[in-house]
């Protein structure tokens, strides 16, 4: 759940359209990386937009199987409130990553439903 009323949290919906099976996550993406996860096709191809985007929707927890992935060490892995995993680093390609984190029961309200989010924190396009 927020803290506050302010959310900086948006929809991130599935690079080429809806995806073959439901997801078990909704996918969100920080507002201040939006139009870097609008340029995620442009800049990646939509294959591998597509892969990242369908692992992080079913099963963000687990090691991809065609993508390296990692949890992050420190502050920067540290979870961003109660319930929130700790941040994961995808590498999308060489030249693109993404880290996230996922709450099995988030909630936008306390009175909310719980419902289980993926949360896109950073977009990088440069390398190493």
């Amino acid at each position: 759940m927020t803290n506050s009323a302010y959310d900086p949290l948006r929809p991130a919906r599935r690079p080429g359209g809806k995806p073959e099976a439901r997801p078990v996550y909704r996918v969100l993406v920080h507002k201040r990386f939006k139009r870097h996860y609008e340029q995620l096709v442009a800049r990646v191809g939509a294959p591998q937009a597509q892969q990242f985007w369908d692992h992080i929707s079913t099963n963000p927890g687990e090691p991809s199987p065609v993508a390296a992935t990692c949890i992050l060490r420190g502050r920067a892995g540290r979870p961003q409130d109660e319930g929130w995993s700790r941040t994961y680093h995808y590498e999308i390609t060489s030249m693109a990553r993404a880290d996230y984190q996922f709450n099995d029961q988030y909630k936008t309200a306390t009175d909310g439903d719980p419902h289980p989010v993926v949360a896109i924190l950073t977009i990088d396009y440069s390398s190493h």
